[in-house]
């Protein structure tokens, strides 16, 4: 989400930057452009008092006209700007340089026409810092309220292009600091917009991973999340509340279910006592009443496991396995199954031990189970990136994969195993402690034929 929210924030910051910066860029280009007309119409102000008392002269005999073309040509001297007074018909009057002609077309011509009908130059094109262009401006010489000649000036725009280029600069700096405050508060907006989601992210993830106690702390961000936060909060209570009261009866089902259950036991056995030895009859009633005595157990430890909170601490993987092993083959040997201990003599990993043997006492009891004489059991303590891993590896007949993706369901068991002792929730019961702990545990097939199960407990401490 904050790729997606960040990209959108600069790119309006950026256009809301753009649509300051170019008007100002166009008003800065005028102003200087404005500056450099108002001055050049100034000085074809000035030029045009000084003409309009030159007569037209017959041999250049005027000295009003020597004055005015020596002003001219300081002029053009000083400013390299040239400069002349042209009567209607074009001929010059005065001018500077000597070489220079009023120009058929273009426009110098436009503000000499303009000029013609009494008005001065006061809006000539724009020229932007790329063109090569030239600034023209013109002003009429008016004698007895007629125009007779008109003063011309065609200036250079090198200088005035240097001076827009600069002030173009200064805005591009200033529109790229601006940019970088712009983005530094982009930033900061899309974390604390996100902040709320992130912290309702992670308590999401804890409670699908059996942490029900995770909660908000609905105190940052918009007051929208504030509101999803506690709608939340007031969610996963409810959750927790049904959650407790569905394993509170569990427990209490199971418990109260034991006394009767043992009495009816016992009575099955004084029964027994009466009638003949061998009764098929009262043998399969004893064996179905302890089943469901083994079931009632089996509940009350699946109800206590999902209560109980994970006592987590660094522990030797290695050493705790190797225990669980070592007590488990006895039994093995009794099978004529062969049980090995494989893999690193020292791994640790953060985990209750009791829920961590409790589950590893589950998944060899249940490779035990399934694999017949003859062949192997492989226990193998390891690492995998971030968590230590204990592989138990059967010779069993293994599962398919529709049986892989259901095994560890409360009471499921695949259907050709329906003889084999047991409730179905022993692994239940595992994937339950384990995953109280921040652990896992997957299942998979282990060639040629047998099940693999992996049981993974975290290498780093958990975050407090």
């Amino acid at each position: 989400m904050r790729t997606r929210l960040l990209p959108l924030l600069i790119v309006l910051m950026a256009a809301v930057l753009l649509a300051l910066g170019l008007p100002l860029a166009d008003r800065v280009a005028a102003a200087e452009q404005q500056r450099v007309v108002i001055d050049r119409i100034d000085d074809t102000a000035r030029f045009a008092a000084l003409a309009q008392f030159v007569s037209e002269p017959l041999a250049g005999s005027d000295e009003r006209q020597r004055v005015l073309q020596t002003e001219l040509e300081a002029y053009e001297s000083v400013y390299g700007i040239r400069v002349g007074v042209f009567y209607r018909d074009d001929r010059a009057l005065a001018k500077a340089p000597a070489a220079w002609f009023l120009p058929v077309e273009g426009e110098g011509r436009e503000a000499f026409k303009e000029a013609l009908l009494g008005r001065r130059s006061h809006d000539p094109p724009q020229v932007w810092p790329w063109q090569d262009g030239r600034v023209v401006v013109a002003s009429p010489v008016v004698r007895d309220g007629d125009v007779v000649a008109v003063v011309v000036t065609d200036s250079p725009t090198g200088e005035m292009r240097s001076r827009i280029l600069r002030g173009w600069l200064l805005i591009a700096l200033g529109e790229a600091v601006a940019m970088l405050v712009a983005l530094g508060a982009a930033f900061r907006l899309a974390g604390w917009v996100l902040l709320p989601v992130r912290i309702l992210d992670a308590a999401t993830h804890d409670i699908a991973s059996g942490r029900m106690r995770s909660r908000v702390v609905a105190s940052g961000g918009p007051p929208e999340l504030r509101r999803l936060a506690r709608s939340f909060n007031e969610m996963a209570d409810n959750v927790e509340d049904v959650l407790e009261q569905q394993r509170a009866f569990v427990a209490d089902a199971s418990h109260q279910l034991r006394n009767p259950l043992a009495a009816l036991l016992l009575r099955i056995e004084l029964l027994a006592l009466e009638l003949p030895d061998g009764n098929e009859e009262i043998a399969s009633v004893r064996t179905e009443g302890k089943r469901l005595a083994r079931v009632l157990d089996d509940l009350l430890d699946l109800a206590l496991a999902e209560h109980a909170a994970a006592d987590l601490q660094l522990t030797d993987i290695a050493a705790l396995t190797a225990e669980r092993v070592s007590s488990w083959r006895p039994l093995a040997d009794e099978k004529g199954v062969r049980l090995t201990l494989d893999g690193s003599p020292a791994v640790t990993g953060w985990a209750d031990p009791v829920a961590l043997s409790s589950a590893l006492d589950a998944v060899i009891d249940n490779a035990l189970k399934f694999t017949p004489p003859g062949e192997e059991v492989r226990v193998t303590a390891g690492t995998d990136g971030d968590g230590t891993t204990v592989v138990v590896a059967d010779r069993g007949p293994g599962l398919s994969e529709q049986e892989l993706e259901r095994i560890g369901d409360r009471f499921w068991r695949s259907g050709r195993h329906q003889n084999v002792q047991g409730s179905g929730l022993g692994l239940s019961i595992s994937r339950t402690l384990l995953t109280a702990g921040g652990g896992s545990i997957g299942y998979g097939v282990h060639e040629p034929h047998g099940l693999r199960v992996t049981v993974t407990v975290p290498r780093n401490p958990p975050h407090v």
